[in-house]
């Protein structure tokens, strides 16, 4: 916290802020001159500080308290209960500020955290202990985003732009784009569940990004799709943050994140490893 703190009063010029005004922060402070090309220049719209996450998974069991005829006697003679829960700490002390216009890829192995990362900041898990702050909605798009199998791809792209807050005229204006897209044709006519993993995904991203989001975080959306629909998804992404927006892409396909984000951050058994330059923390991640 005192990290974030110093970095956000050193940006201000520890000024006293003015509620009517939009503060401008940069997250550079080399002077004129040493910036990269393709630094953010807006205000923050995510800010991670201390963050905690705290798995409690029920029914877990050690190789000494699994189910056997041994164990279950044991536990009947000393009136002991099976354990039901362990704790699983996902992500620890986690903090970095996150921009208007940044595109920030999250590499790590399995298990690193990454997916739960994504999870804490569109607010669906609750930090144990840290906080996130975000400016706006984030919109969390992965390969298992919940659309409904039993409707259409055409009832869904309906509800699924319906949900994002789009009004009756925006759904009619931006239906078929999603469809070319996306790529489906005439599948659209059919029920989700009859779409491979592949078409599913594509619809996922293709409804999502309709509308430009304050913060979109991508989880492993591009990773089903063919050669074709990646390069227009990572065409997309970049209009995404032409407009103001961040984006957060998870993607094993480590190109992906090195062509299409101007910052990577890598995790490793819940921690931040590195934060920099893509190609400087893919080289330093592929080594170790």
């Amino acid at each position: 916290m005192a990290e974030l703190t110093k970095e956000l009063s050193q940006v201000k010029g520890d000024r006293p802020a003015d509620p009517g005004k939009d503060v401008r922060v940069h997250p550079n402070p080399d002077p004129p001159g040493k910036q990269p090309l393709d630094v953010p220049t807006g205000t923050p719209t995510v800010i991670v500080d201390d963050l905690h996450i705290v798995y409690r998974v029920y029914g877990a069991a050690s190789d000494s308290e699994k189910g056997n005829a041994v164990n279950a006697l044991t536990r009947l003679l000393k009136r002991q209960g099976r354990p039901q829960m362990k704790e699983v700490h996902a992500v620890k002390g986690v903090t970095f500020v996150a921009y208007h216009g940044d595109a920030i890829g999250i590499v790590g192995r399995n298990g690193s955290g990454k997916s739960t990362l994504l999870r804490a900041i569109a607010g669906l898990l609750p930090p144990h202990a840290g906080a996130v702050y975000t400016d706006g909605q984030p919109s969390l798009l992965g390969v298992n985003a919940a659309l409904m199998r039993e409707l259409t791809g055409e009832r869904n792209i309906v509800l699924g732009c319906y949900a994002m807050g789009m009004t009756p005229t925006e759904v009619k204006e931006k239906y078929q784009e999603i469809v070319d897209f996306s790529g489906i044709d005439e599948f659209v006519q059919l029920p989700m569940s009859t779409y491979s993993s592949g078409m599913g995904a594509r619809l996922r991203f293709a409804i999502s990004s309709a509308k430009t989001h304050d913060v979109l975080l991508i989880d492993e959306a591009l990773a089903t799709g063919d050669r074709e629909f990646r390069k227009k998804s990572e065409g997309r992404i970049r209009q995404i943050r032409e407009s103001a927006g961040t984006v957060f892409l998870v993607a094993h396909d480590l190109r992906v994140i090195e062509e299409t984000c101007n910052r990577v951050i890598w995790l490793h058994k819940g921690k931040i490893k590195m934060d920099g330059d893509p190609k400087e923390v893919i080289a330093a991640y592929n080594k170790g």
